[in-house]
C-alpha cells in the first residue's frame, strides 16, 4: 500500500498544527520551511483541509490557520480516504478493466483484503497518537525553523 504525497503532506500539516497551542495561528510559510515543501502545494492542501473541516482558516493580515477539531477527533483512516484520489492498487480495481485474466484471477480479492486491512489499521489511530511526543516535535520544528538543521537528539 502506498499513500500519495498529498495524503502524506496533509498528515504532516495536521501533526504540525497538533503540536501548537490552538490560540496560535500557523501559516504556510512556517510549515513550508519546517518540512521543506513547496508553498504552492501546501496552499492547496491547507485549502482542502479547511474544506474538509479539519482546519479553521482565518483571513486577513494576522490570519493563518489552526485545527478545527481536537487531534483526538481526527481519524487517520478517514483522512486518508478523503485525501486519496483512488485506491486502484492494480488495473482490475478500476471500472474499465483491460486485464485479460480478471474473470478468473483471485489476485484482486487478495489485494482488496490487503487494502481493507491497511485502512482498518489506519482507522485505529488519530492525529493525537502521532503528536503524543508534542514537546519533542515542537523542539524539532523550532530548531529547524531557527537553524535550518535537525536538533542533536535525532
Amino acid at each position: 500500500m502506498r499513500l500519495t504525497s498529498y495524503s502524506d503532506y496533509s498528515l504532516r500539516v495536521l501533526i504540525y498544527l497538533a503540536t501548537h497551542d490552538q490560540s496560535k495561528l500557523s501559516n504556510i510559510k512556517e510549515i513550508s520551511e519546517v518540512y521543506q515543501l513547496s508553498k504552492n502545494h501546501l496552499m492547496k492542501i491547507v485549502h482542502n483541509l479547511g474544506k474538509l473541516g479539519y482546519i479553521e482558516t482565518i483571513r486577513g493580515r494576522n490570519g493563518g490557520f489552526r485545527l478545527a477539531k481536537s487531534p483526538a477527533e481526527i481519524n487517520v483512516g478517514e483522512l486518508v480516504r478523503r485525501t486519496e484520489e483512488d485506491f486502484y492498487l492494480v488495473e482490475c480495481f478500476k471500472d474499465h478493466d483491460n486485464c485479460v485474466i480478471s474473470p478468473v484471477c483471485s489476485l484482486k480479492f487478495v489485494l482488496n483484503n490487503a487494502l481493507d486491512a491497511f485502512l482498518q489499521v489506519l482507522d485505529q489511530y488519530t492525529i493525537a497518537d502521532f503528536s503524543e511526543n508534542k514537546a519533542m516535535l515542537k523542539t524539532y520544528f523550532d530548531s529547524v525553523k531557527q537553524n535550518d538543521e535537525k536538533p542533536d537528539f535525532l
